[in-house]
């Protein structure tokens, strides 16, 4: 992996060329307490997109992997997470990109949309539907606590403990983790989401507790198309092979 200092952090990324094809830059934003590797790696992205075309640039967000861990809240605000994924691209000398972003890190897309719609080509969010601006939903609280209690404690709710578990499975540092769900939730409003005029693909499973409706989301945005996921839910829907095929197609429509 390389790293770059993004505004005094420092940031670990890859940066994988296209195997044939344009070479369109596509950057991937991983989600809560997951990394590039487990996000975009495992789940065959990096291959699929490669595959396809496209040069692959993927970062592990601060307090993730193999980026520096902080231990402050408000070290995790969704701009602050935006403003690294943009100086990445500036590190690279990319001035367009099309962003792919999952769960936390569909959010992170959605506000470099929003803020720098320059250099943002197309948007794709995955795993986060209408809970991005309905505060009735999406992830409950006590994710954080569980995260920083002694191993075995029991957890708040079964979201709470699987996360803890997810977190302990990829050996991530889980007083970093807490202090970024601390903080790392901001929602959109609708008349924000009304804003960004992107290209945008939201893909959603149908069995997905924690993202809202995707199609909801989509209909609040101009230029937004939404990508139903049968029989998956939040985990499953990552590297479903629907999934992948989707947003090739997505991406093709845009060359």
């Amino acid at each position: 992996m390389q790293t770059f200092d993004s505004d005094g952090v420092t940031i670990a990324f890859i940066d994988v060329p296209a195997k044939g094809g344009t070479g369109d830059p596509v950057l991937l934003v991983h989600g809560f307490a997951s990394t590039h590797a487990v996000n975009w790696v495992n789940t065959l992205w990096v291959r699929t997109l490669t595959d396809a075309g496209y040069r692959v640039i993927a970062l592990d967000n601060r307090g993730h992997g193999q980026s520096q861990k902080l231990y402050a809240p408000e070290a995790y605000g969704t701009d602050i997470m935006s403003g690294d994924a943009l100086r990445l691209l500036e590190h690279l000398g990319i001035e367009r990109a099309n962003v792919m972003g999952y769960s936390m890190g569909a959010r992170i897309s959605a506000v470099l949309a929003l803020d720098h719609p320059e250099r943002v080509r197309s948007l794709l969010m995955g795993g986060l539907g209408l809970y991005m601006v309905d505060g009735k939903g999406g992830l409950p609280d006590g994710i954080a606590e569980a995260l920083e209690a002694p191993p075995g404690t029991p957890a708040a709710n079964p979201t709470a403990a699987a996360f803890r578990a997810f977190a302990e499975q990829t050996k991530s540092d889980l007083r970093a983790l807490a202090a970024c769900i601390r903080c790392a939730r901001h929602r959109l409003s609708r008349a924000e989401l009304a804003l960004i005029e992107t290209p945008t693909l939201v893909s959603v499973g149908t069995l997905d507790t924690v993202a809202g409706s995707g199609e909801a989301l989509a209909k609040l945005m101009p230029n937004a198309t939404y990508l139903e996921l049968t029989d998956r839910d939040h985990s499953s829907a990552v590297g479903d092979r629907a999934h992948r095929k989707g947003v090739l197609e997505f991406l093709a429509k845009r060359a």
